[in-house]
């Protein structure tokens, strides 16, 4: 699905940005102690040194509650003032209730509107584009989005395929409706979703296929066709890059920042050399907090803004990819209040 913003009716704008990680810090070394890996292998394999873990009995809804107390206050606006709440995530605190209910009952946002989505990865683009419809729709003046994710719950300690690649994080954005006449903001989205690759990246148990009760004791945790993931992350970036920016008529050299879903420095680079990006364009954490899904990008955004690096007016280029198989691409200019 490609869509691209024309007119001018209250173009929706991101005005605010975010982000909370936990304090825990688990180095390549430290997941040395307990499977066969090494900082070196892991560092050439995936360009991750180290990740954050929840404490225990923390989930991803305090994560998201510190997140989202930040974006208000970088976007100043009230709790009270929020019309719709979004969290995009894969580790919600529970089935039912939403994650999005929970966090918008502990910041005070009590007149909004929420609910949990999930996209994997993907999870914070496709988001944004909800948002983006709410507001220019008119059913709502705002939305506040936070990805929080808690996947160290999700995540078998014991293989080396995965253990080595997620951490926890939450990370976020405020959409507001800009006025009549505005030309900015949102430009485009490119959305997508293979289904048939649902079974490469998996937590088998715990929906109403499998039941808990019912599953192998490693069903409960991700599972992933490394391989296939990676050969889909490569093509699908670019593709979706690039059906974006033909539809908008536009250059990859118009772009002042690149911002890709944070889940192997391979793939970045595979993507930046496809697309004759400057590598100085783009943005990366990855080293310093691994794979966070769907907190992944809004983290990049909301560490290169305090590190000067995203200045009022930078047009910035957002891709994910992830489970589903899903993926998303949309390019929008950095407005803050």
């Amino acid at each position: 699905m490609i869509a691209v913003r024309n007119g001018h009716r209250a173009r929706a704008r991101m005005v605010g940005l975010g982000a909370h990680v936990p304090e825990r810090i688990v180095t390549n070394r430290d997941i040395a102690e307990h499977v066969d890996t090494s900082d070196e292998w892991i560092v050439e394999r995936t360009g991750i040194r180290e990740r954050r873990f929840v404490a225990d009995g923390e989930a991803a809804s305090d994560l998201g509650v510190i997140a989202a107390r930040r974006i208000l206050d970088d976007a100043g606006l009230l709790a009270e003032e929020v019309d719709t709440l979004i969290v995009p995530t894969a580790s919600p605190d529970h089935i039912f209730p939403s994650t999005a209910a929970l966090v918008a009952e502990r910041i005070g946002a009590h007149r909004a509107a929420a609910f949990d989505l999930n996209a994997g990865c993907t999870g914070f683009v496709y988001a944004l584009a909800q948002a983006c419809a709410l507001v220019e729709a008119g059913i709502g003046r705002n939305a506040l989005i936070v990805g929080a994710e808690a996947l160290s719950r999700l995540t078998d300690h014991s293989d080396r395929s995965t253990c080595i690649l997620f951490g926890d994080a939450a990370a976020g954005a405020m959409i507001v409706a800009g006025e009549d006449d505005s030309t900015t903001g949102f430009l485009g989205f490119e959305l997508g979703a293979d289904g048939a690759g649902g079974p490469d990246l998996i937590v088998p148990a715990g929906g109403s296929r499998q039941p808990l009760e019912e599953a192998e004791p490693g069903d409960a945790y991700i599972q992933m066709n490394g391989r296939e993931v990676f050969r889909f992350a490569t093509r699908v970036m670019v593709e979706s890059i690039t059906r974006l920016l033909n539809a908008l008529e536009m250059g990859i050299q118009e772009v002042d920042v690149l911002v890709a879903h944070q889940a192997n420095s391979r793939i970045i680079d595979n993507a930046i050399g496809q697309l004759g990006i400057p590598a100085e364009r783009v943005i990366n954490n990855l080293d310093r907090y691994g794979n966070t899904s769907s907190a992944s990008i809004p983290l990049v955004l909301a560490e290169a803004r305090d590190a000067g690096r995203l200045r009022p007016g930078h047009l910035m280029l957002l891709t994910g990819f992830g489970a589903g198989l899903t993926w998303g691409s949309t390019l929008v200019r950095y407005e803050p209040r």
